[in-house]
């Protein structure tokens, strides 16, 4: 039996109430797994940093109260264990953890069989598929999916104290003009020159992203509706400035106009920001274009 168990693919610790190791087997894959042997009769208070450790004991006691199997991830690296030698991977290991309450007492105490399995591999491929998918193919830049993501995020932590959001929706004037004289190849060009001119002028914080099409939004954090505007106007030139040159003599000049919206008490919906951002990009379109406009009532 204890040739069975060590021979488990992936370790597995029992692990009790006051979280103790009381016995680990099986991960015996050193391209996968460290040799935990050395853990046991240790707490995980002598072997984790406190928060670490922390967080472990909360998970072990979460599935004692439920009774029943629970499924955490988290990411661990040997250098986090005390006493882990360096015989294993080098890179922090992306764990899933099936916990499940043991129905007997281990040494007195109630405790768990914690299976951790090696999911790095998943985990990066899944990060990857997912960073994919918010990207626009085009220019690199995040797409509508992110842009909502981030958005929805913001406003749900959204504090009437102290939070400070800004959205800017921007649409490249005249673009039909562009594809039908130039091509789309040139089109695409315009579009990936205002991305890149765009993107290099906002804060590392701030999300600039494409929309699809010639239409472009900013999401902007910590910021009042003057500072907001001063950046759209700040994007406005920055895009009446960008260098196209599709033919030999040649260099039309490219424009957008910009929405802006604000967060306030009364617009805190990721449609109302929207909305509202689009009825002011609208203004700015039949007001002449290459404008940003506000949209009103953001106290």
């Amino acid at each position: 039996m204890e040739e069975a168990l060590a021979a488990l693919p992936d370790p597995v610790f029992v692990l009790t109430e006051s979280g103790r190791y009381a016995a680990i087997f099986g991960g015996p894959d050193r391209a996968h797994y460290h040799d935990g042997a050395c853990l046991v009769n240790f707490s995980l208070y002598d072997v984790l940093p406190q928060e670490r450790a922390d967080w472990f004991l909360a998970e072990i006691r979460a599935t004692l109260a439920a009774g029943c199997l629970r499924i955490v991830e988290y990411e661990l690296a040997a250098a986090e264990v005390e006493g882990v030698d360096g015989d294993g991977p080098a890179a922090p290991i992306r764990f899933e953890g099936r916990v499940q309450p043991l129905r007997s007492p281990v040494n007195g105490e109630r405790a768990v069989l914690w299976l951790a399995s090696n999911i790095t591999t998943r985990h990066e491929m899944e990060q990857q598929l997912r960073r994919l998918s918010e990207t626009d193919e085009l220019t690199g830049f995040p797409n509508r999916r992110r842009l909502m993501a981030a958005l929805n995020e913001a406003l749900a932590q959204y504090d009437t104290h102290n939070s400070r959001i800004a959205l800017l929706l921007m649409d490249i004037d005249h673009f039909k003009t562009i594809n039908d004289r130039y091509g789309h190849p040139a089109g695409d060009a315009v579009i990936c020159a205002i991305s890149s001119a765009c993107g290099a002028r906002i804060k590392r914080r701030d999300l600039f992203a494409r929309l699809g099409g010639e239409e472009f939004a900013t999401v902007l954090y910590d910021i009042t509706a003057g500072q907001a505007l001063i950046v759209a106007e700040r994007l406005r030139k920055t895009v009446a400035d960008v260098l196209f040159e599709p033919k030999p003599g040649e260099s039309p000049r490219i424009t957008v106009s910009i929405g802006v919206s604000v967060v306030g008490p009364n617009r805190r919906r990721t449609h109302d920001l929207l909305s509202q951002a689009d009825a002011a990009l609208y203004i700015a379109k039949q007001g002449g274009r290459n404008r940003v406009v506000l949209a009103e009532d953001y106290d």
